[in-house]
């Protein structure tokens, strides 16, 4: 158990700190925008040149896509692979194709973009955010359980960590291939079993409100909100506290483990 402080000032005594991945851990907005744009190209082959801009469109609203920025909030950003593929069946519903075709159509668009070749280095090119390392490597030597929850599948997750070498930091994780996942309150108190912690004892660092509303429903003990992952800043409720750089994070030591007799 160490303590936790925010600018010097400490949040809470804890036993596990819990990460989101995406625009938390990692800055994914260049990963992301380019596979969602690949995906709105593959998705515009399959309809009539008539269409394509109307579905263009819709794609790029309904995955929170402007020019190279995401949304922090939207689709893409946040919702899992499934939510995403039926966002992308509903738009194709909205230029005149019916479910099992649209439904088809974004189960193949998904499974090319997906199983594309050079997984690795894409991984590689979504870098940890600036002081991540550091952060990770305190709060590790200090005995705090590290984990990641995210809405990533589990292979995406490890592929990162693996390709920035941060998997031995890294206790365990809780990805879509779980359940519940998040943003149900389950999904933390899975988790917290799995690593052994109360959710009392925890914080849950995330970039989204659905992260820290989650986090309080679960009754974890600190939420805070991470603002640097995006090109646009989320704009998270304004009763969590936010960092802005992992540098704003301290471990101190908890009382009473300094050893020292008097």
């Amino acid at each position: 158990m160490a303590v936790l402080a925010l600018r010097g000032e400490p949040i809470g005594q804890l036993d596990a700190v819990l990460f989101d991945k995406d625009g938390t851990l990692s800055h994914s907005e260049p990963l992301l925008t380019s596979l969602a744009r690949t995906r709105i190209d593959l998705c515009e082959a399959r309809v009539a040149p008539e269409r394509r801009l109307e579905l263009r469109e819709l794609l790029e609203r309904a995955y929170g896509l402007t020019g190279d920025r995401l949304h922090p909030a939207g689709t893409t950003a946040v919702a899992s692979q499934s939510h995403n593929l039926i966002s992308t069946a509903t738009v194709f519903c909205l230029v005149g194709l019916g479910w099992p075709e649209a439904l088809r159509h974004s189960e193949e668009v998904f499974f090319c973009t997906d199983a594309a070749p050079g997984e690795d280095q894409a991984a590689a090119v979504a870098l940890p955010t600036q002081g991540l390392e550091r952060l990770l490597a305190e709060l590790d030597t200090a005995g705090v359980v590290i984990g990641v929850i995210s809405n990533d599948q589990a292979t995406g997750i490890e592929r990162f960590l693996r390709a920035h070498q941060l998997q031995h930091h890294i206790r365990g994780i809780w990805s879509a291939d779980h359940k519940p996942a998040k943003p149900d309150p389950g999904a933390v108190h899975g988790f917290c079993r799995q690593l052994g912690v109360e959710p009392a004892a925890c914080a849950l660092i995330g970039d989204a409100d659905s992260d820290l509303s989650m986090a309080e429903a679960a009754g974890v003990a600190v939420a805070l909100g991470y603002l640097s992952g995006w090109l646009t800043p989320p704009a998270l409720d304004a009763r969590y506290p936010r960092i802005h750089h992992w540098s704003e994070l301290t471990v101190l030591e908890a009382p009473g483990t300094n050893g020292s007799a008097t």
